[in-house]
C-alpha cells in the first residue's frame, strides 16, 4: 500500500481528470507545445483551429483532443521543465540543464534554507522550491520590481498560489539580507563577488555558495575573489553541454544541433570562523597570475573604490616564474602541472 500523500498544490499536486483552472499542455503532431489554463466555456485558438476547454474538462491526464479542423493534440499537465521553457520571461532564465546541475552540485536538500539573489523570471525559484519542499525556505531577492512581479506570477501560477516556503524581496541582497543560519546561497547576477561578504555572514559553517555567470571575465573574477576570501574553501567551476540524439530504427546519431554554452557555475564551501585552510597544491600556467592579471585586479579595485582607473596595459611581456605564482600557493609543490585556461569563445 502507498503511504498517504502529503497535500500538494499547483500543477505538480493535481491528479485525476482535468478540472476548471488546470494548466494543460497541448502538443500538436509536429511537437509544438502550447500551454492553456482551462476555463468552463473557454477555448484554445491557434492557426490549426479551436479546441474547446469543455472538451478537456473531465478527461484524464494524457488524453487526445481534436480541434474543430481535425488536428489532434495530446493533452498533459506540464512538467516543470515544460513550464519553465514556456512561461513569460522578463530576465533570461537559468535553463533546465544548468538548474539540474545547481540542485545536484549545490546539494539542495528537503528542508534546506536557501537564499537566491537575482530571481529574474522565477525559473530557478521554482526549481529550488521543488527541492526544499514546504518544510524548507527559499528567500529570493530581485533588484528590479518589474522582474520581481513576473517571478511572483510565474511561481504562483505553477504552485497554484503563494508558496508557504517562498519569500520574495525587491531590493539589493547586500543591503537587505538579514538571514543567518542559511544552508545554501545561489547568486545569478552580473557581479556576484560584490555579495560575498554578506553571503559569508549568512552561511552556516559548511554551507555552500553557488554562482551562475555568463562570461569568462565574470568567471575569473568570482573564482579569484572566493580564493582570496579566507572564509571560503577552494572554488570549483564548470559548464554543461547538452546534446540530444536522433533515434529511428537503425538511424541512430547525434542531433545536428545541441545546447552549448549558456553559463558557468561556481561552487565554494563556507569554512568555520577562525580557521585557516591549508594551501592548495596547484601549479598554475606561466603568466596566469602575471602583470596583466595584477594590473586588471588593481583597476577593478580602484573602480570599486571610486578612483579613476588607469589605462589597461597592452601586450606586457617578460612575466617571470614568480609573477606566475598563484597567491598562497607554495613554490615547488610537486603537484602535477595542470593546463592553463586558454582564451576561448563559446557559441551563445
Amino acid at each position: 500500500m502507498w503511504k498517504t500523500r502529503a497535500t500538494l498544490t499547483g500543477i505538480h499536486g493535481r491528479r485525476g481528470p482535468f478540472t476548471d483552472g488546470d494548466t494543460v499542455q497541448l502538443t500538436d503532431p509536429k511537437g509544438r507545445m502550447h500551454t492553456t489554463t482551462l476555463r468552463e466555456g473557454g477555448a484554445f485558438h491557434s492557426h490549426k483551429g479551436k479546441v474547446d476547454h469543455d472538451d478537456l474538462i473531465g478527461q484524464p491526464d494524457g488524453s487526445v483532443v481534436r480541434s474543430n479542423t481535425g488536428t489532434a493534440y495530446v493533452a498533459l499537465r506540464p512538467l516543470l521543465i515544460d513550464y519553465t521553457l514556456s512561461m513569460k520571461r522578463g530576465a533570461t532564465i537559468v535553463y533546465p540543464k544548468d538548474a539540474a546541475q545547481v540542485l545536484v552540485e549545490a546539494d539542495i536538500f528537503p528542508g534546506a534554507r536557501v537564499v537566491e539573489a537575482g530571481a529574474g523570471s522565477g525559473a530557478m525559484s521554482n526549481w529550488l522550491l521543488r527541492a526544499v519542499g514546504e518544510q524548507g525556505m527559499v528567500h529570493s531577492y530581485e533588484r528590479r520590481a518589474d522582474f520581481a512581479e513576473i517571478a511572483r506570477k510565474n511561481v504562483e501560477r505553477f504552485h497554484g498560489g503563494p508558496h508557504p516556503a517562498w519569500r520574495l524581496t525587491v531590493g539589493d541582497l547586500v543591503e537587505e539580507l538579514d538571514e543567518t543560519d542559511v544552508d545554501r546561497v545561489f547568486l545569478d547576477m552580473l557581479a556576484p563577488w560584490e555579495c560575498l561578504d554578506s553571503v559569508a555572514r549568512a552561511l552556516i559553517p559548511g554551507g555552500l555558495v553557488c554562482c551562475y555567470v555568463a562570461t569568462t571575465t565574470q568567471l575569473s573574477r568570482v573564482v579569484e575573489e572566493l580564493r582570496e576570501d579566507a572564509r571560503f574553501y577552494e572554488p570549483r567551476s564548470w559548464e554543461t553541454m547538452l546534446r540530444t540524439w536522433h533515434v529511428e530504427g537503425l538511424a541512430v546519431r547525434p542531433d545536428h544541433r545541441m545546447i552549448g554554452h549558456t553559463g558557468f557555475l561556481v561552487v565554494a564551501r563556507r569554512l568555520a570562523d577562525g580557521v585557516e585552510a591549508p594551501d592548495r597544491r596547484r601549479r598554475p600556467a606561466k603568466g596566469a597570475y602575471g602583470k596583466d592579471f595584477t594590473a586588471a585586479r588593481e583597476r577593478d579595485r580602484e573602480a570599486a573604490a571610486g578612483g579613476a582607473p588607469e589605462p589597461a596595459p597592452v601586450g606586457e611581456a617578460g612575466d617571470t616564474a614568480a609573477d606566475a605564482k598563484a597567491p598562497g600557493v607554495p613554490d615547488g609543490s610537486g603537484a602535477p602541472e595542470t593546463p592553463g585556461d586558454p582564451d576561448s569563445s563559446a557559441d551563445e
